[in-house]
């Protein structure tokens, strides 16, 4: 088993890594001779919010057993370092399926708990915080917290998104979602500009449980803002048993240089649109290619060279999606940054139970570069700004550079999170974000 890394590769590995036994046996004897402590899930956060340089991190990926289901009722209690890939498979032949999955089933349930992920269908289901029901926390004052969704304790709200601050996930128990089965039926809307594509997105969410766009970053002149609107349902007649996860092709190194280059990206970017384009009508397909197309090539952040990647997301209000997305797009294009992945979404109005949680009502675009250094940085804080002036919010598990002020601007509440942070659980995110803002307004306070 690796090192605990991020999945941008652009951060140091953990260099310190305790098993859950030992941290468990620690933490119940109220003390951290370790220093600060992490809970790490499978690392497919892109930055630095998995990572705790200073102390150590919580490798939680060998409790990993399901503990009990329900068929009768979709309820489903594991331990947190179970993947959601596992959950799919023993749940699937009784007709369920996660109510909420991200673009890659190779998360664990606590990473999933931590970064409240969403995925396709916000608009419908919310965050997967919404679907937990209960949760077990051991904190660092050796107590083990039984926490349940309606309790009056806010702890539960604020490990819901919480990025692992609050202390260390031991298990959950989940709402399943009930599916006629796994296979999708999916439907292909090619759109020529992005005011298209607004108009088409509302009444996309409303009529299918999954939708997503995938836009053409790239795409210049009468090109500019091309894309396609992807749609899906589960199918009423298909399979019901999970297929193996991310048993691929995979890449064995580190590229001494990123193969994802600009020509590679135009090439790649129109023979995608024209293929896709083709298809006419609704076409059924398998969850993984639906769900997780990446997961079938393992190990392919490694395509971006010895640097690895940043990925920006942002949320952007409803009201300001027409100016904003394509300034985003725009500035990436001019800095000559061209995004492989480059993905828009709607999130509805489902509210998280979360103290602090990214998605809102808004739409959110995803884009992804490899490093270059100083440009690349530049880029990244320049599509902040923008997302921040037009008042739009960072994604913080994507991200690896923002700075503390955006990360204020974009949570507001983050001093809610903080007050119920356990004094001995930290990551490197937080050192640089929260950290500095209350260090920063400590000082204000002691000027004054």
């Amino acid at each position: 088993m690796r090192s605990p890394h991020s999945f941008g590769l652009t951060n140091p590995a953990a260099p310190k890594v305790l098993g859950p036994e030992a941290a468990i046996a620690l933490l119940k004897t109220g003390t951290t001779e370790a220093g600060s402590l992490l809970g790490y899930g499978n690392g497919r956060s892109y930055g630095d919010s998995c990572l705790n340089g200073q102390g150590a991190v919580v490798d939680m990926r060998s409790m990993n057993r399901i503990l009990a289901f329900d068929p009768a009722t979709g309820m489903i209690e594991a331990e947190a370092g179970v993947l959601l890939s596992d959950i799919i498979a023993h749940v699937a032949p009784h007709g369920f399926f996660p109510a909420v999955v991200p673009g890659t089933q190779l998360v664990t349930l606590g990473g999933g708990i931590a970064n409240d992920i969403h995925g396709k269908n916000h608009h419908r289901r919310g965050t997967f915080g919404c679907h937990v029901e209960a949760l077990t926390l051991l904190t660092s004052d050796g107590q083990t917290h039984r926490l349940k969704r309606g309790s009056k304790c806010r702890l539960f709200a604020a490990t819901i998104g919480g990025m692992g601050l609050t202390g260390l996930i031991l298990s959950a128990t989940v709402r399943l979602m009930r599916v006629l089965s796994l296979d999708i039926e999916e439907e292909i809307t090619p759109f020529r500009g992005l005011d298209e594509y607004f108009a088409l997105a509302e009444a996309a969410d409303a009529a299918n449980e999954y939708a997503v766009a995938w836009a053409d970053q790239l795409a210049t002149g009468r090109r500019e803002g091309r894309g396609l609107l992807i749609t899906g349902n589960h199918a009423e007649f298909g399979a019901r048993k999970a297929s193996a996860a991310g048993m691929g092709l995979g890449v064995p190194f580190r590229m001494p240089v990123s193969v994802l280059n600009r020509p590679f990206l135009k090439l790649f970017n129109s023979a995608y649109c024209w293929k896709k384009s083709k298809a006419r009508g609704k076409q059924k397909t398998g969850y993984q290619g639906f769900f997780f197309p990446l997961d079938g090539v393992a190990d392919w952040n490694r395509l971006y060279g010895p640097k690895g990647l940043y990925q920006h997301q942002s949320v952007i209000p409803e009201g300001e999606v027409s100016k904003s997305i394509p300034a985003l797009l725009a500035a990436a294009r001019e800095a000559g940054h061209g995004s492989f992945l480059t993905v828009l979404k709607r999130f509805g109005g489902v509210t998280s139970p979360g103290l602090i949680s990214f998605p809102r009502p808004g739409y959110t675009l995803t884009l992804d570069f490899p490093n270059r250094g100083a440009e690349t940085l530049a880029l990244i804080e320049r599509l902040d700004r923008l997302t921040v002036e037009a008042g739009g919010a960072v994604n913080p598990y994507k991200d690896a550079w923002m700075a503390p002020e955006v990360f204020a601007a974009s949570f507001p509440a983050w001093r809610n999170l903080e007050a119920h942070r356990d004094p001995a659980f930290l990551s490197d995110f937080w050192r640089r974000t929260a950290m500095r803002l209350s260090t920063e307004a400590g000082r204000v306070l002691a000027a004054e």
